[in-house]
């Protein structure tokens, strides 16, 4: 059976209010805290992303560093250099100083062709470039004794003495110290390729005798991190502690460009919390974005090697989801408050023309009891 419901637009005006102003409110908050969570959940997904590529590039280091010590440990190696010590043993300083001049002099004249021709023939020579038919990732490899004198290479070096070079020194002088240079850019071959310096010691008394040096490619690492896709405006980079780019899409190391989000994180990493964090926000000129990154921790055994991950991108793309439903809650906030404004409107208006009729009910009858 159809009933009639009859409800006073004073009532339902009221309760349009009651309900609609408060939920309207709730939304607008429930929209914003969301916002806020997917923001942060969001830069702690880059975070993540970042500490695992940072984990790739530690673990692809360490073994391209391995490579040369299991060169530098190899017996054929070890012999050939022993065989080139006990040579000089028992000449002085002076005399041996003479003799690798004499050398170096001759090195790039015909002169020198038989000795270039006789390290570069020699078995632990013959051995280093079977190793680089295997490993094409080491692209040049020398040994020298402890004098600096290069002992067997698998390409002619340009100097026959490798002491004078920066990394003598300090690979030299002491214990098992490592020397990895920082990136350079082959533009002939297209190749990113590091030099790693390791000391040979001797077996019995930890004693230096001699330095294997190699130029090795790391285009494979660099090449894994730029496969990598975050979105249409995400990015990932290698960078170094000054904010130069290392590695990214279409961007080599002697491009010396910066990271515009580097400004954002070099802040973030001056203080504990940030370090922490692991993201941060950067305004940029083109707007915000967010952005995780990660120490690949070598610096300290590789001070060269100060290297940084930062995944990032554009905060309106990252947040799209979530925004898109906000725009949509405040559109129906504002449509809500339009609806309640234009009803409360007529309301008043009703109510007006209501009280208008009232008075001039009184009035007329009140003219009728006069004429009366």
């Amino acid at each position: 059976m159809p009933f009639d419901v009859q409800v006073s637009l004073q009532k339902l005006l009221t309760g349009l209010i009651v309900v609609i102003v408060p939920l309207s409110i709730v939304g607008l908050y429930l929209t914003s805290n969301s916002d806020t969570n997917l923001q942060q959940n969001t830069s702690a997904h880059f975070k993540t992303i970042a500490q695992a590529d940072s984990a790739v590039a530690s673990q692809f280091m360490t073994d391209r560093v391995g490579d040369v010590s299991a060169v530098a440990a190899e017996r054929t190696v070890l012999d050939a250099i022993n065989v080139a010590n006990r040579s000089h043993e028992h000449m002085g300083e002076e005399a041996i100083a003479a003799r690798i001049q004499k050398f170096e002099h001759e090195w790039d004249t015909p002169e020198g062709d038989s000795l270039v021709k006789e390290v570069l023939s020699s078995r632990a020579s013959g051995w280093l470039q079977h190793q680089r038919t295997l490993n094409p990732r080491l692209l040049k490899i020398i040994v020298a004794d402890e004098t600096g004198a290069t002992v067997a290479a698998t390409d002619k070096p340009l100097h026959y003495s490798q002491a004078d070079r920066e990394y003598w020194q300090p690979v030299s002088q002491g214990k098992g110290t490592v020397n990895v240079t920082d990136v350079r850019y082959d533009e002939r071959n297209r190749l990113n390729y590091v030099e790693i310096d390791v000391p040979v010691l001797q077996e019995s008394s930890g004693r230096f005798v001699g330095v294997v040096s190699a130029l090795v490619d790391i285009s494979r690492l660099f090449s894994i991190l730029n496969q990598q896709h975050v979105g249409q405006t995400g990015r990932i980079l290698l960078v170094k502690d000054d904010g130069t780019v290392l590695s990214a899409p279409n961007v080599t190391p002697e491009l010396k460009l910066k990271a515009e989000e580097f400004s954002a994180v070099h802040d973030a990493l001056g203080t504990l919390e940030g370090r922490e964090t692991g993201y941060t926000a950067a305004a940029l000129k083109n707007g915000n974005r967010l952005v995780g990154f990660a120490d690949a921790g070598l610096k300290h055994s590789y001070p060269n090697l100060s290297w940084l991950i930062l995944v990032s991108q554009d905060e309106r793309e990252a947040l799209a989801p979530v925004r898109t439903l906000g725009h949509f809650a405040v559109l129906m906030v504002v449509l809500g408050v339009l609806m309640l404004t234009l009803l409360l409107a007529y309301f008043s208006m009703h109510r007006r023309q209501e009280l208008i009729a009232v008075e001039v009910s009184r009035h007329q009858e009140s003219e009728q009891g006069r004429v009366a």
